[in-house]
């Protein structure tokens, strides 16, 4: 029986944690959505359905479907190599995907710009074949698979470190190959991380800011995600049209939460029932 003190000890902090979500997350929160319908739906609505706003929408759309895919490729193939063999410049690869996390999206998008705009390294090339990364959909993608690549990684090496290598190679010295092992039996143990990367990633690849705001050159209608659009409403005085798009962005994230909310409570239903097994 826990003495009164530590009941007493655990309720403050319980509160505490409460009081802090609630006053820099739901109540924030709150707000947006209370500010988008404060003129009425049909108002947030028309601010949706603007033109402008639909072409960052789609655009924000594009990007994540572009970026999510290519760094789940990546993130399963570094995660396989990192945590299934040993090899020169193992360290290096992890250090390269930790990368993102430490480096400002805006200095990244800097970067971009130094190698792909007019003057940059590679853009008088690129102008000689046509082709426009910077101010352009290219741009917006790379800065969104920069910013992105870790998540898918960094959920799948930790993983496949904890399960080691013996069911690999048993599959091996019975007479898989390399792609049958990983298909039948590395990827099925890693279900679960996997689809949790992919939410976290495709979560960040919709509401990056920083990295797409130096390369897109916001020309409305064209190379203006929804964080953009957010900021130029805003900035426009629209508020309404700002916090009903922002709303929409925040059902977004709400719902990608509430999907990884239950494939936790899948996998963990799957776990008490293989325990009883």
């Amino acid at each position: 029986m826990a003495a009164p003190s530590s009941r007493w000890v655990r309720r403050g902090l319980i509160a505490t944690a409460l009081a802090f979500l609630g006053a820099f997350l739901f109540v924030p929160l709150a707000f947006v959505f209370v500010e988008a319908l404060r003129k009425g739906a049909d108002v947030a609505w028309r601010a949706i359905a603007d033109p402008d706003a639909l072409a960052a929408i789609r655009l924000t759309l594009l990007a994540a479907a572009i970026a999510v895919p290519l760094n789940l490729a990546f993130g399963v193939a570094a995660a396989w190599a990192i945590a299934k063999f040993r090899f020169p410049g193992r360290s290096v690869l992890t250090t390269l995907i930790d990368l993102p996390f430490s480096v400002s999206p805006v200095i990244a998008g800097l970067i971009y710009v130094l190698l792909f705009a007019a003057r940059g390294w590679f853009g008088p090339a690129l102008d000689s074949v046509g082709m426009q990364i910077i101010f352009a959909v290219p741009g917006i993608v790379l800065a969104t698979i920069f910013v992105t690549f870790p998540f898918v990684a960094r959920e799948l090496i930790p993983v496949m470190q904890e399960q080691g290598r013996e069911e690999e190679e048993a599959a091996i010295s019975l007479g898989a190959s390399g792609w049958q092992t990983f298909f039948r039996v590395t990827l099925p143990n890693v279900k679960w991380a996997l689809i949790y990367g992919v939410l976290l990633c495709n979560a960040r690849a919709m509401g990056e800011f920083g990295a797409v705001s130096v390369v897109s050159g916001h020309i409305r209608g064209q190379t203006v995600t929804m964080p953009l659009q957010v900021e130029i409403l805003y900035n426009d005085y629209n508020l309404v049209g700002a916090f009903a798009v922002a709303s929409l962005l925040a059902g977004l994230a709400i719902l990608t939460l509430a999907v990884k909310t239950l494939l936790e409570w899948h996998y963990g239903a799957e776990l008490a029932a293989g325990r009883r097994e």
